[in-house]
């Protein structure tokens, strides 16, 4: 798991480890890590690090700084290091090592030849750190286009002109084609388009003392470790069984889509009690589904209904069970006003901001934020949808993110085949946020080992593959 703190959380390390070693100390551990990162990627690009040719953009402040030492390390293996300052103010102590270690400072217009003719080999981002803007500007935009596509960019800590805790920038950033990031990882490292523009994250630790972190992401290994397996002994109870409630006559597709999502996640049974043409459609895809009601472990409810006029009454009777529940889609408008703990609702950012009464421009400039007012305002777990799908619990202050995928993921059932996933999984045991984060990182794993636009009916054919590297990769 893949942890994020927020720039408080981590100036305040930064504050209590500079007063016990000093400020120095940690710079040189930064610039240290960032000197091997770079030092690794040009080798990796030509061959060698001796006769490359760095260009560090240098910001005012520590970033700079950082850059600068790195750089000054870097020119004693045989590189050549130049140097074009932000600002006319610089970190003196750095700037000196680098001009010792035989470093050069250019002027923009040089620095716009040199990027236009392809003769760096790396540019070093070290422009804004945490305590920069949003967004670049001016000199330093040009100097950001010009090496888009043109050098390999490494940004350190994060790219200049991406907030800490931004999800949606609202200006164009320095896009790296790696991060060195120092102590911690940064909120904006994890979620998109952030984690694109900052392509491959590599933290280097400096002995920062951190707690509980703002945001907490799981990796394959996390999902491999959660997976409900079955055992030798296990029947189709043990593995949980499922009553699905989706689709309508209007909608019969969202009904297949999530009894598909809930049969190749391994569901033990699934029982469809959902609308009687519906019904037809998902028993003649998949002959397994039982069409009736009868003992269940998890209920899905919503994906499809339309304009459902018992809509409020269903899901309060099946409340009444005091078994788990997944509602999503047109289920999430007719909820009570206050849900079990074991609700589990997934909505996409349109359905988050009706759900709260505001508007999906809010959810999406802060979905952490609107996540976690839904889940504390509602009494149950939610399910964020979208780039980034983020889960929040009742009572629980650390927001978590599922696995990333790819962009492919993003089509029109997607939504109603994770809900039957999830559904699965909340009958086979699992706590609603497990189950959520299970099943969107189980779409996501699968999207990623089987790139391309499937559509989610044929990506959930591949579940069951993605399950058993799953389990391997346990074993191994």
């Amino acid at each position: 798991m893949r942890s994020a703190y927020s720039a408080p959380a981590i100036r305040a390390a930064e504050e209590r480890a500079m007063a016990e070693v000093g400020d120095g100390v940690l710079m040189q551990r930064a610039a240290a890590g960032l000197a091997v990162v770079c030092a690794r990627r040009l080798r990796e690009r030509r061959g060698r690090v001796s006769g490359a040719r760095i260009l560090v953009v240098t910001g005012p402040g520590n970033n700079g700084g950082d850059g600068l030492y790195a750089a000054a390390r870097l020119a004693r293996r045989g590189v050549r290091a130049y140097a074009w300052l932000v600002t006319q103010q610089v970190h003196s102590a750095a700037w000196r090592a680098f001009e010792r270690a035989g470093g050069r400072r250019l002027e923009l217009g040089v620095v716009l030849r040199e990027l236009a003719a392809e003769r760096f080999d790396q540019v070093i981002d070290a422009g804004f750190g945490i305590g920069g803007r949003e967004g670049v500007f001016g000199d330093l935009a040009r100097i950001a286009r010009g090496a888009r596509g043109h050098a390999d960019v490494v940004a350190v800590d994060l790219p200049s002109g991406l907030g800490v805790d931004t999800v949606r920038p609202r200006h164009d950033v320095f896009t790296a084609d790696a991060t060195v990031t120092f102590g911690a990882r940064k909120p904006c490292l994890l979620t998109d388009p952030g984690r694109s523009a900052a392509g491959r994250v590599e933290l280097v630790e400096i002995g920062l003392e951190l707690g509980e972190p703002d945001l907490a992401q799981w990796q394959a290994s996390d999902l491999a470790t959660h997976w409900p397996y079955p055992h030798a002994s296990s029947d189709k109870y043990a593995r949980g069984v499922v009553g699905v409630d989706a689709g309508s006559a209007r909608y019969p597709g969202a009904a297949v889509l999530a009894v598909g999502g809930a049969v190749h996640a391994g569901a033990g049974m699934v029982r469809f009690i959902g609308d009687e043409q519906a019904g037809s459609a998902v028993v003649q895809r998949f002959p397994n589904v039982v069409p009736s009601s009868g003992r269940c472990q998890a209920y899905l409810l919503g994906s499809g209904w339309g304009n459902r006029p018992d809509a409020r009454t269903t899901i309060e009777s099946v409340a009444a069970t005091g078994l788990p529940v997944v509602v999503d889609a047109d289920g999430l408008q007719h909820l009570p006003d206050r849900l079990s703990p074991r609700f589990l609702l997934t909505p996409h950012a349109g359905e988050l901001a009706r759900l709260l009464g505001t508007e999906r421009d809010q959810v999406e400039a802060d979905p952490v934020a609107a996540v976690r007012t839904a889940a504390e305002r509602t009494g149950a777990t939610v399910l964020l949808k979208g780039a980034t799908q983020y889960v929040a619990e009742a009572g629980e202050s650390v927001v978590r993110l599922a696995v990333g995928g790819p962009a492919w993921t993003a089509q029109a059932g997607s939504g109603d085949t994770l809900a039957g996933v999830c559904a699965a999984l909340l009958a086979a045991g699992l706590r609603p946020r497990d189950a959520a984060l299970g099943g969107a990182s189980l779409q996501a794993v699968t999207a990623t080992r089987h790139p391309g636009p499937f559509p989610p009916q044929e990506l959930a054919e591949f579940f069951p593959e993605t399950i058993s590297a799953l389990e391997e990769l346990l074993r191994g």
